[in-house]
């Protein structure tokens, strides 16, 4: 990349549209989580990723490359699951600091309650607005924006 890179006017109105539509997408869905007296997405995403993961679990560097979260961002998340009961940390036998994050029956259960939410969010914001068609490009589009490129 040069010094000198400027992008151009139709790429800032792209990602200043990607930004506030990004931005609107996750407050709906925030939304619509914390009305049906659920915890923040957030959570979800862990949850998630330990579902995932099986009985094995997770341990606490991989959950911060599956989600994203900054270290002590998902520390205190972390805590925060175990003392709800959502997930439990395990020792791992060959690092005597080491931990393993697995999820419990009750963050299954919670899992299963975020998804209904969650996933009518996803139905209804974006579903329901395009076609199949243009939810396929729209896919393929913002795949070659990652970092690596993702193949659809």
């Amino acid at each position: 990349m040069t010094e000198k890179a400027t992008p151009s006017p139709e790429a800032i109105k792209a990602w200043a549209r990607l930004m506030r539509v990004s931005r609107q997408l996750m407050e709906s869905a925030e939304e619509a989580l914390k009305a049906a007296g659920l915890p923040p997405l957030a959570w979800y995403d862990v949850l998630h990723e330990l579902a995932e993961a099986g009985e094995g679990g997770l341990r606490a560097f991989q959950l911060i490359e599956r989600t994203l979260f900054a270290q002590y961002n998902i520390s205190r998340l972390l805590a925060r699951l175990e003392a709800d009961g959502l997930v439990e940390k395990l020792p791992v036998a060959d690092d005597g600091r080491g931990q393993t994050i697995r999820i419990t029956a009750n963050g299954r259960e919670t899992r299963r309650q975020m998804w209904a939410v969650y996933g009518w969010s996803i139905a209804e914001l974006v579903g329901a607005k395009l076609s199949g068609d243009e939810l396929t490009m729209v896919s393929a589009l913002l795949g070659r924006l990652r970092h690596p490129p993702v193949a659809d």
